[in-house]
This record gives structure tokens, C-alpha cells and sequence, in this order.
């Protein structure tokens, strides 16, 4: 997807709310999935080994880290400022969406910080799932 192609949708400045939630929503999945992973391994809840769930976590955190040491910015982040730049907004700037999620989001640190951070929290999703693996497909029937 293009510039052209988000400055052209209508509502720019309303989308980019949407985008900024979608993205607050994949960081509590990525962060919160690991917590509950870690929790459900200690208390023995069996629905922190669904396969779905760890292979959809493992992925995003994967893309993550991958994204990161390629010097890439999240997709979400760069559609979302190409749409606030065609609402005619500031990157960042004054809705109350936009303010709260924007400041949690989207930290002013060099790169590396973030490259040692994603890296070492992908190191934990992959140490959990050797340590307490999805449960694998029961084949009998």
C-alpha cells in the first residue's frame, strides 16, 4: 500500500484512531499473551497451549524483532502517519486516542533500545515455547 492510496480514503483522521487502536491491541496481545503464557504454565491452564494461540504470538513477535533489526518501522506506524499527514494532522498529535495510546506506543529512544528489548522478549516467547510448548493435535480418532 501506497501514500496515495491512504491519503485517497476518506476520514483519514478517524482511521488513523483505528490504526492506532489495532496497534495498542497487537502489543497487549504480544505482551499480554506472553504474560498469561508464563502465569498459565505455573497454574497449569491448558488453554495458554492452544496451538493457534502460540503460533499466531510466535509469529508476531517474530516479525517484530525481524522488522526491527532490518531498520523497518511496524507498518501500522507508517500507515497511521500517512494518514494523520492526509487528515492534515501532526504525527502524534492531539486526540485523546491519539495522545494516551500515541505516548504508551511510541517511546523517543536511539533504535537500538528497541532492537535489544524486542530481541530479548522474542528470546522469552521462544524459551517458553521449548519450555512449555503448545499442545499438539490429538491424531486418534
Amino acid at each position: 500500500m501506497t501514500r496515495e492510496f491512504f491519503q485517497s480514503l476518506p476520514f483519514p483522521g478517524l482511521l488513523a484512531d483505528a490504526i492506532l487502536v489495532v496497534h495498542a491491541l497487537f502489543v497487549l496481545f504480544v505482551v499480554g499473551g506472553q504474560v498469561l503464557v508464563m502465569i498459565g504454565w505455573a497454574r497449569g491452564w491448558d488453554w495458554v497451549r492452544n496451538p493457534w494461540f502460540r503460533f499466531t504470538h510466535l509469529a508476531l513477535i517474530a516479525f517484530i524483532v525481524i522488522q526491527t533489526w532490518l531498520g523497518e518501522l511496524c507498518p501500522l506506524t507508517v500507515w497511521e502517519g500517512w494518514l494523520r499527514e492526509a487528515a492534515g494532522q501532526a504525527a502524534y498529535g492531539q486526540s485523546f486516542i491519539q495522545y494516551w495510546l500515541g505516548n504508551l506506543l511510541f517511546l523517543d529512544l536511539p533504535w537500538w533500545v528497541f532492537q535489544v528489548v524486542y530481541t530479548a522478549f522474542g528470546v522469552v516467547v521462544v524459551v517458553s515455547w521449548v519450555h512449555f510448548p503448545p499442545r499438539r493435535r490429538d491424531r486418534r480418532r
